[in-house]
Formats: structure tokens, sequence, C-alpha cells
């Protein structure tokens, strides 16, 4: 039986997607967000999006579009996973691992020929807590805060030049550039739900110094809740990444302006369609905005939402197509323990089918 909900009340789930279609209809700027779904989902919601003029935007879109922003306007030579673990003989951690803590168990497991070296840059109390106990790793620097400062001194004295004083002596970093630089096979390893815009271009600047002398890659770590899934499904379909809205009749991309966080804090949407399929995850923000919400059980919303619908988990409830960060590339994941809840997929085309055909939306 589907569970379902309509203002936190038990409904049946066609009920709950009626009152859903009502609720898009009658609204003037919807809002898809928390996109916490596999290949299937996130191209059912672009649909509706299309359809109801739409903003979409990921929970996870604020670290992966500051990655991505750098990559374009600068580039970085990247590698995956499996040959960071099977090939590099030194690593350059920077900053908090936090968007795939495991990965550092996964680092430990030295497939390559050679010893491994690892330098990690101003790990936090991260360092102490969740550092595998069989992995020698050196640490430079402890306040994140100080990890800029700390990354501009390691490209200069990479490159040769006089470096500023700074917590690290110069004879400190003077031995880690010769290490990187000494690399056959080295990587630099960062998760950008911990770093700021500048520190992720002075380590991709860094990897392409690195380039000049010896043969080193950039690995950044990927959200939770398939998000470069669905930042991929976006740009195959639009061209665009997330934060991009509808609301015109063609894709506009915006990364402050279609930012759900602040649409809903700034009152500029009027519906939000909230989906996180993962995990029971509810929206950070606070508001009155009516919601609809298709969630793994137990979501934590401080207000119920308008309608509320229990969805499968991708790859554990059904079969899904979803990123694979541990292989770097899309992949098709059968249900691990088959049940009956509806995909995200299913449950957005039954709400599409249930808004009545206007035609073209005004802008």
């Amino acid at each position: 039986m589907h569970q379902a909900w309509i203002a936190g009340k038990p409904a049946a789930f066609e009920a709950a997607v009626d009152e859903a279609a009502k609720l898009l209809d009658a609204c003037r700027q919807p809002l898809i967000a928390g996109l916490g779904t596999d290949v299937a989902g996130a191209r059912a919601a672009i649909a509706l999006a299309k359809r109801t003029g739409a903003v979409i935007d990921h929970m996870h879109a604020g670290p992966l579009l500051r990655d991505l922003d750098v990559m374009r306007s600068s580039g970085v030579v990247l590698t995956t996973p499996g040959e960071t673990r099977i090939r590099a003989d030194t690593l350059l951690l920077v900053g908090p691992i936090e968007a795939w803590p495991e990965w550092l168990d996964r680092a430990a497991e030295n497939e390559s020929e050679r010893e491994r070296r690892i330098i990690w840059l101003c790990p936090g109390r991260q360092f102490a807590t969740q550092t595998p106990q069989r992995m020698n790793i050196g640490a430079i620097g402890k306040d994140l805060k100080d990890l800029p400062a700390l990354l501009a001194s390691l490209r200069a004295s990479v490159a040769g030049r006089p470096t500023a004083r700074t917590a690290v002596s110069s004879k400190k970093f003077a031995e880690t550039s010769n290490a990187l630089k000494a690399a056959i096979f080295g990587v630099a390893v960062w998760s950008a739900a911990a770093l700021d815009a500048l520190s992720i271009e002075m380590i991709c600047g860094l990897v392409n110094d690195l380039n000049n002398s010896t043969r080193f890659c950039g690995l950044p770590l990927t959200p939770a809740d398939n998000a470069v899934g669905v930042l991929q499904t976006c740009g195959w379909i639009d061209g665009f990444p997330m934060r991009t809205s509808f609301g015109r009749g063609f894709a506009e991309h915006d990364p402050w302006l279609f930012d759900g966080g602040r649409l809903v804090a700034d009152g500029e949407a009027d519906c939000v369609l909230w989906i996180s399929a993962y995990r029971a995850a509810a929206p950070a923000w606070r508001g009155s905005t009516p919601t609809i919400a298709l969630t793994a059980r137990g979501a934590p919303f401080s207000v119920p939402p308008n309608v509320h619908i229990e969805v499968g988990c991708p790859g554990v409830d059904h079969d899904a197509v979803e990123y694979l960060p541990a292989a770097g590339t899309l992949a098709a994941v059968a249900a691990r323990r088959p049940a009956a809840a509806p995909s995200v997929a299913a449950a957005i085309n039954r709400i599409a089918s249930a808004l009545p055909n206007h035609g073209d939306r005004p802008c």
C-alpha cells in the first residue's frame, strides 16, 4: 500500500496526487528542489519543470557548482577513484573530506607497486577521528581558515618562488613541494562541500603546475544523493546544470537567481516540490511556502507538507540508473530488496498526468 498524507493526515495515493496537481496548477513560480533521485526521477522532474515553468535545484548544487565553475574557467586534469587506488603513489588531501568520509578507507587500499605517500592540508578534527590507523599521513596546517594561504604558498614553492610567512615553515613547504614534484602519479583530493571557490581554484592551478614536470591529477569527491547523476542529466537534456528556470519557456541558468533556498527565503517561489528519495531529508530552509514532498519514510519536516508521498529508494526498492562515485560513471543498479513504494519518476508522472492541460503558461 502506498503511503501518502495530505496536511499531515493519511490519504489515498490518488487523492494525494490530485492535491499535488492542484497546488502546482494554482502557483505561478514553482520550485522543484532537493532532487535526490535517480536519472529517471531527474528526467521526470525536468519534464515537469518545463511544463509548469518551474526552477530546478539540487540540495548539493552549491558544492557542485563551485567545482564546475572553477574547472570550466581554469581547467584541471581529472582522474577517477579507481585509478587513484590502483596507480597513485602520492596523495594530496585538501581540507576535510566531508562529501565521502569512507573514501579514506579506500585510499588506504594501496594497489600500486610503490609505497604511497599521503600529505593532508588542514584536515581539522577529521585527521584525529577518522584516519585509518594503517595510513601514514603527514598533516600540514590545522584550521581550515588557513588553507587559502597555505595553498598559495605551496603553489609558489612548487614553482620555485618565494613564499609568504605562514604557520608552516619554509623548510616544510620545500619538503612538501619536492615530494609532490617527485610523484610518479600524484592525485589531489578535495571535497567542495568544505572549500570555497578560491581554494578550489588554487588546487586546480597547483595540479596544472605540477603537470609541467610530472603526472598529477585532481579528484573532487562527489556529494551524495546522486548529485552528479542529476547534474549530468540536466546537462544532456538542456545544456545547463541545476539552478535553471523554465519560467520563460526555455532554459535559463543563474546560480544566484535560481538558488532554491534564496527563492523560498525571498518569497519568490509560491510552491515547492521537494524530492529526497535516498534518505529522509527535509529542506534546510523554514517558511510557509506550500510544499509537496516526495521522500523516504520519516523525513523530519517541522511543519507537515501540504502533500507528502513516500517514495522508494533507488537501487534499494527499485532498479535505477545512478552515478556511482567509486566507478566514476553512471551505471544500472538492481534493486537490493524490491518494494511496492513508487519511484520518484512514477510519482511525478502521476502528478503530471493529473495536471490540467492549459497549453503555454504565461510569462
